[in-house]
């Protein structure tokens, strides 16, 4: 079980982060995670192995040193070897010493081989789940929000994970203590463990006073963070805007809540630790007044008096640490509840049991009575009946909305259609899988996207199996070979995040080459074109009459004089096809490709509607 907290809207919380606390001990949690723990039962096993021993030689230690101060009284008395007894009891003492290190090294040690095999693999599965998630996961979740989940949360448990085991043994020592205690001697024992039930009541009352306020500080830095990366990725906005004054006001307001909870924080955490330095001085009192009595009346001899002292201060030390430990094991009970939802997320685009690997095709796309919607309430395409011959050129135009990106995604089976269906060289999208799907299709994006390794590894970034001379070839199709060679270092010049030390157009070149690197027979060009300059757009141009001839291309245009000599021009409004023809059919028709087309070129309109909205009025909101 979890806990919500409400009431801190103002501080920016996400609604991802809404869980921030749970359980002291998840046990659905500490179970999977267990799972994770299995491949690695030796180092779990060693682990326990070295705590055992680490507990047993640390609860031998004043047992060692009460047989050594009872003999050597004993020695003292004329009864024996005072000063034999003493050194034997050093030695032992020593070799308990070095045992003591010794478990204690096996089981720090086999702990941390542990936590970082579990973490890895927890990482992997995370990334491995996330890749096999669809398109319409993202759509719905912020990446930021994925990313606390994998980093933050992950850390959470790392915390935990570096502690978990060490705090059973922190339980048990005080379970051997306690025994070893009683044991020794019932009464002194049961007189000295006599505070544990006050102390027990401080927590509870403790901890429910202090919990509104860590969790107020887990929000409050969660916005001062949430904060500060906004205003840092959005610094060139803020300095245009001249907003830096407003912007750093907000920031110390947000900052000045979390100083101030910080300090109460503090302030709690500080205020229990004399508590229970208090209880230790008087459960130590408490053992020198009564065990002193029962040395004084023969009951219990002086070393193990000194024994029960020692008992006590090693009895409050992992109370002391568990204390502290409360809201971490909180806090990780959380975050693996958080890790495991979303791991538990089923991806909505898996191949069906018996797909097929798509065989060599020609690049026939076949749209029969396609229907799509991102959300059930409302349909974004309406009965769609499109076929695109192999090797066609097909450009998609219309108005924004209209739903030019999410036909050429529905191809790419980024998502499925809601009624209908897509063929590919009449296989339906669904019957094979997606890999197969995506190794015969390429898609180029407006907005670049590259990776920070080098320009060659980028290029055959979907295909690790192309050559070098494959490579050069794909860059010197799309023109992209004679500005690479001016670099320092050619085809291996490391990219920057994201490939800033290139050009906008030289990014969308290492596009257009990634994209036809592997021969793909089918490529879409969604607005590819549309933020680059006209000296690389016409380098563009004249590569693609080479690299689309032969393949089957859809284009999304944003320029229409980049389309006029497409094969076929499919014009979408709301949805529907409402034109289709090449670039002289639609504009003798006079309809909404021919405004459109006039108001690029800045000629008269003359267009009609020809049945659907007002030309005039849908021009409101066209896309170019």
């Amino acid at each position: 079980m979890t806990t919500r907290v409400s009431g801190y809207g103002h501080l920016g919380r996400s609604a991802l982060d809404d869980v921030l606390m749970g359980n002291l001990y998840d046990h659905g949690v500490v179970m999977r995670l267990a799972k994770y723990a299995l491949p690695y039962k030796f180092w779990v096993a060693a682990s326990f192995f070295g705590m055992g021993g680490h507990i047993i030689t640390m609860v031998m230690q004043p047992i060692i040193i009460a047989w050594g101060i009872n003999e050597f009284v004993v020695g003292i008395t004329g009864n024996g070897d005072a000063f034999g007894s003493l050194w034997l009891a050093a030695v032992i003492f020593m070799v308990n010493v070095l045992l003591n290190m010794l478990f204690n090294f096996i089981q720090l040690v086999s702990l941390a081989r542990v936590t970082v095999n579990v973490l890895h693999d927890l990482r992997t599965s995370m990334f491995r789940h996330l890749q096999d998630q669809a398109t319409s996961f993202y759509d719905r979740n912020e990446v930021g929000r994925i990313m606390s989940r994998i980093q933050n949360d992950v850390f959470q448990l790392q915390e935990f994970m570096d502690v978990g085991i060490t705090t059973i043994g922190d339980i048990m020592m005080l379970l051997f203590i306690a025994g070893t205690m009683i044991y020794l001697d019932p009464l002194l024992g049961i007189v000295t463990l006599s505070v544990i039930p006050v102390l027990g009541a401080i927590l509870i009352y403790w901890q429910k006073k202090s919990r509104p306020t860590f969790l107020g500080v887990r929000i409050a830095i969660s916005a001062v963070n949430g904060n500060l990366q906004e205003n840092v990725s959005g610094v060139r906005v803020t300095q245009s805007t001249n907003r830096q004054d407003v912007n750093l006001s907000n920031f110390n307001t947000l900052n000045q809540t979390h100083l101030d909870r910080t300090v109460r924080a503090s302030f709690l955490s500080a205020s229990l630790m004399p508590v229970v330095e208090t209880l230790t001085v008087v459960s130590m009192g408490l053992v020198v007044v009564v065990g002193g009595i029962r040395v004084f009346d023969g009951v219990l001899e002086i070393g193990f008096l000194v024994a029960f002292l020692i008992y006590v201060q090693r009895f409050f030390e992992p109370i002391r640490t568990l204390t502290l430990q409360y809201t971490m094991f909180q806090r990780a009970m959380a975050s693996g509840a958080r890790i495991f939802e979303l791991l538990d997320i089923s991806p909505e685009m898996k191949d069906k049991p018996d797909a097929i690997t798509l065989p060599p095709i020609k690049g026939e796309v076949v749209f029969e009575d396609v229907c799509f919607g991102y959300t059930t309430e409302e349909q974004v395409l309406h009965n769609i009946d499109l076929t695109i011959q192999p090797g066609q050129n097909v450009a998609l135009v219309g108005l924004t909305g209209a739903g030019k990106t999410s036909l050429v995604a529905l191809m790419h089976r980024f998502y499925d259609v809601t009624s209908g269906s897509i063929r590919v060289d009449g296989h339906d999208v669904r019957d094979v899988t997606r890999e197969s799907l995506a190794g015969q299709m390429s898609m180029v994006l407006q907005e670049p996207y590259l990776y920070s390794m080098s320009i060659r590894d980028n290029i055959r970034y979907a295909h690790k199996e192309a050559t070098d001379e494959q490579v050069e070839a794909a860059a010197i199709a799309v023109g992209a070979h004679e500005f690479i060679m001016e670099l320092d270092h050619g085809y291996d010049t490391m990219l920057q995040q994201r490939g800033n030390n290139l050009s906008m157009g030289q990014r969308q070149l290492i596009s257009f080459a990634r994209a036809i690197v592997a021969d793909p027979r089918i490529i879409v060009l969604d607005e590819a074109t549309a933020n680059i300059d006209s000296r690389t757009e016409k380098i563009i141009q004249d590569s693609l009459k080479v690299v689309l001839r032969g393949r089957t291309s859809v284009v999304i245009a944003h320029r229409l004089s980049t389309i006029t000599s497409a094969d076929v021009i499919v014009v979408l409004d709301h949805g529907h096809v409402i034109e289709m023809g090449n670039h002289r059919e639609l504009l003798e028709k006079g309809g909404l490709y021919a405004a459109l087309y006039a108001m690029n070129f800045g000629e008269p309109i003359t267009a009609h509607s020809n049945g659907s909205d007002d030309v005039m009025s849908l021009l409101g909101r066209v896309d170019i």
